[in-house]
């Protein structure tokens, strides 16, 4: 791991105290059925889901890969996804790499596919905006993790999922174009960062 993503995911560890009880409630059902697939040697599939697939759902699935390195829990496979397909946006993306990914477009569309690496000897993830029943995505066992109200509330039902739980975070698009821009864009990077490195704190 990136010496600098490790410090950073170090700090956060420390800080496990500033998440509330009731949010804790709501993550340890991620982290308790991560165990239980864990303690099956099975496949542990997350797919992060927010209506446009461009800001929170892909700090979920890069976070949750790091997390699941940085605590040695292996077979995790992190996604994105949805309800509409847009693009990885340009803040989001800008936010990781102030915290020190290198990422890096392999094309240029409307929908770039973008390399996130966080780890010279790993492969890097792969991240684009697309539905979250996009043929990348898995089709049956996994857990969906809803991180805005929207998706919440316009994917009523999702095939194949094993666990559903809504993570809802603020939407820093809010602050698009403004003063705050940048620090909304890092401070919700950074509460999404300790909330998977909580989650994957407390399994089994």
């Amino acid at each position: 791991m990136f010496p600098v993503i490790k410090i950073y995911c170090d700090n956060l560890a420390n800080t496990f105290k500033d998440i509330s009880s009731e949010r804790k409630a709501i993550l340890e059902k991620i982290a308790d059925y991560i165990t239980s697939k864990r303690l099956e040697n099975k496949t542990i599939n997350l797919v992060y889901i927010c209506t446009h697939n461009s800001r929170r759902s892909h700090f979920g699935q890069v976070w949750a890969k790091v997390a699941s390195e940085y605590y040695k829990i292996k077979n995790v496979h992190t996604f994105s996804g949805g309800t509409e397909a847009t693009a990885f946006n340009i803040n989001a993306i800008n936010s990781l790499k102030r915290v020190g990914f290198d990422i890096k477009a392999v094309n240029i569309e409307k929908n770039s596919i973008y390399h996130v690496r966080y780890d010279e000897s790993l492969p890097p993830i792969i991240c684009f905006s697309k539905t979250y029943d996009d043929s990348n995505n898995p089709q049956k066992e996994f857990a969906a993790i809803m991180t805005c109200s929207d998706a919440e509330e316009n994917c009523p039902f999702i095939p194949g999922v094993d666990l559903r739980v809504g993570t809802t975070y603020d939407d820093p698009k809010a602050f698009d174009n403004s003063p705050l821009q940048v620090s909304k864009y890092d401070e919700r990077c950074k509460q999404i960062a300790l909330e998977t490195l909580y989650v994957f704190s407390k399994v089994i």
